[in-house]
């Protein structure tokens, strides 16, 4: 199976993609190809799509961990490694919070 998720794609690349996929969402497609052929068109995303496409490509595959996850361009989530693991993370419009050690911001208490 492959998933795309993009933030923005050419016209031309939308249409061929319609093609191979079915678009449940705007911007986002699965399809059920072939290993085979999804390399093609992975290889194909990434040579016909700009860096502002954004995109987000998870293939399934038969090596571990079972999948593969390729990015380009500026995408809203982060492709991270953890122990040999690749996972996505959503980034985060706000902030961090000024105490390293705390999970909610600070803030300031009614009087």
């Amino acid at each position: 199976m492959l998933v795309v998720v993009a933030n923005d794609l050419p016209p031309a690349v939308r249409g061929r993609m319609k093609l191979w996929f079915i678009e449940p969402r705007a911007n986002v497609f699965v399809s059920g190809v072939r290993d085979s052929l999804a390399r093609k068109v992975v290889d194909y995303l990434h040579e016909h799509c700009p860096p502002k496409s954004g995109l987000m490509i998870f293939n399934s595959s038969n090596t571990c961990p079972g999948y593969e996850i390729f990015g380009l361009g500026d995408t809203r989530k982060e492709i991270t490694e953890i122990s040999g693991l690749p996972l996505v993370i959503e980034k985060s419009a706000a902030s961090p919070p000024d105490n390293p050690n705390s999970l909610t911001p600070d803030v300031p208490k009614p009087q």
